[in-house]
């Protein structure tokens, strides 16, 4: 394993013109700075509107800050166009979104396919189909998303995110729209992924049995970085 941060975050900042009543701006996030470096499990938390999933667009080059830098395995994003950055993004990155981000149009199988397609693997329909079998839904390749259940959609997503093994998943709020039970199955599946295939996993939560779960916890507070600190 490599001693390079797979992200680094430099003084980091999002401010919105005319967002902040009477024309004025609305600072969402300020002076953030941390690493994570491979293979690391780390939670980002805080309360609803804290900045959380602000500041994990800003991680994955979806948003552009205001001030400082975003280094992803050690490329900063902001010296890159929005061609290169979708390049880096398909080349580095898995995501798990907690409305599932499935395309309505394609099966299971065609939606994990997606990633592998676009970084150019061969036989990406067998690495598909051997993905969605070892997430438990073998028999359910030819179903559309609105034919899976919440789970099932969740399980497909788990799926797409790391059949191209990418060195970062990102993973926004993924039991957010499941119930309690099936919740807690997706976030054992996630981690039992994760800790097969070596991945560096950051994952937004409100919920702190969750962020229990990981080695590290980000706490974003009024968008600022309150704590980091090592779990027990």
């Amino acid at each position: 394993m490599t001693d390079k941060a797979v992200v680094r975050v430099e003084g980091l900042a999002k401010v919105v013109a005319g967002a902040g009543g009477e024309g004025g701006e609305l600072t969402i996030l300020q002076d953030i700075a941390f690493s994570v470096m491979p293979g690391e499990c780390v939670a980002m938390v805080g309360a609803s509107g804290s900045g959380k999933s602000t500041l994990l667009g800003l991680l994955a080059g979806l948003d552009l800050p205001t001030a400082g830098e975003v280094f992803l395995d050690g490329v900063g994003l902001s010296a890159l166009d929005e061609d290169a950055r979708a390049r880096l993004r398909a080349r580095l990155l898995g995501f798990v979104f907690q409305s599932f981000q499935l395309l309505p149009a394609l099966t299971a199988l065609e939606n994990t396919m997606l990633p592998l397609e676009l970084s150019g693997r061969r036989d990406a329909a067998g690495q598909a189909r051997a993905w969605l079998e070892r997430v438990g839904l073998g028999q359910r390749l030819q179903h559309f998303p609105r034919q899976l259940s919440g789970g099932e959609q969740q399980r497909v997503a788990l799926a797409r995110a790391f059949a191209a093994a990418p060195r970062l998943v990102l993973a926004d709020e993924p039991t957010g729209n499941l119930d309690p039970v099936t919740g807690r199955q997706i976030i054992d599946l996630m981690f039992e992924l994760n800790r097969t295939a070596g991945t560096t996993l950051l994952l937004v939560t409100h919920d702190e049995a969750i962020a229990g779960r990981c080695q590290r916890r980000l706490r974003i507070a009024a968008g600022r970085l309150v704590e980091d600190s090592q779990q027990a």
